[in-house]
């Protein structure tokens, strides 16, 4: 159970809520944000005096119908209530580290995919492998030591190119927003991976912004449909964007298309046919 991280994010999830969200009146000015302390208790039946130990982070354990209540009461949605459970320890924990080993019949998809720009991405944002277009698109990792492939890093950190961070990536800052996001959810899963503490810890010491990102204690993901590229040769290319969950790993297989015959599909063909070898990780 983590006591500490528990109880902010059940402070984040309580102060953004307004008392007529969960049909109360609003009663007085109040002097803080969002519900009282003592709402949040009554709406998921449990006593003011426990929920207050919850959020200071000196409560054992709750049981599943108490989180579940209290899932109810601050109208969590799944990933939300998913995370809750993780952080209380109630919900399966993969535990020891993130897996980059990258299945072979996943390596073999990535060469069998006409016409699509496709990377395995880790728990962790590591570009694990990749086919040509997706070099040809973004970068060529090949050029990059592994532990340079890593776009938590390329987005958030100083030593990130300064000219063209996110290649030429139109939506930059909401992919920023997705990478704390989706890290807080890796941290709660692999909590005793150095790797990923470290990340955590290195992004939260040297980015103001991923600090502040990672503060707001969101775990809500939002698809993502298409993405825009500005490419150096053939200018911008927008993309259908669909990452697929490989659970086994915990990978993403991330899979960019364009529609046939548009313009960025046209774009698409013209790198696939300058595009770089297929290439794996170590």
């Amino acid at each position: 159970m983590d006591k500490q991280g528990l109880g902010a994010f059940l402070r984040g999830r309580r102060e953004r809520l307004l008392p007529e969200d969960v049909g109360l009146p609003s009663g007085p000015r109040r002097r803080t944000p969002g519900l009282r302390r003592e709402e949040v208790a009554v709406l998921a039946h449990i006593s003011t005096e426990y929920y207050v130990r919850l959020e200071q982070g000196r409560a054992p354990r709750p049981s599943a119908d108490v989180l579940a209540g209290i899932a109810g009461a601050l109208r969590l949605t799944p990933a939300e209530s998913d995370h809750l459970h993780l952080l209380a320890g109630t919900a399966p924990n993969r535990g020891g580290v993130h897996s980059r080993e990258v299945r072979a019949s996943i390596l073999a998809l990535l060469d069998r995919v006409p016409g699509t720009a496709g990377f395995v991405m880790s728990a962790a944002f590591d570009v694990l492998a990749w086919n040509g277009l997706a070099a040809a698109l973004l970068e060529d990792f090949a050029d990059r030591a592994p532990e340079e492939r890593n776009l938590a890093r390329r987005a958030f950190l100083p030593a990130a190119p300064a000219d063209d961070p996110l290649f030429g990536l139109s939506d930059a800052a909401e992919f920023r927003r997705q990478v704390a996001i989706e890290l807080r959810s890796t941290l709660a899963r692999y909590p005793e991976d150095p790797a990923i503490t470290a990340l955590v810890d290195d992004l939260r010491a040297s980015s103001g912004e991923f600090a502040r990102l990672w503060d707001r204690n969101d775990v809500q993901p939002v698809p993502t449909l298409t993405k825009t590229f500005r490419h150096p040769i053939v200018g911008d290319i927008t993309v259908d964007c669909d990452a697929l969950h490989l659970a086994d790993h915990d990978q993403h297989l991330v899979l960019y298309t364009a529609p046939a015959g548009t313009p960025s599909a046209e774009r698409l063909t013209f790198l696939d046919a300058i595009g770089g070898e297929s290439i794996t990780t170590r």
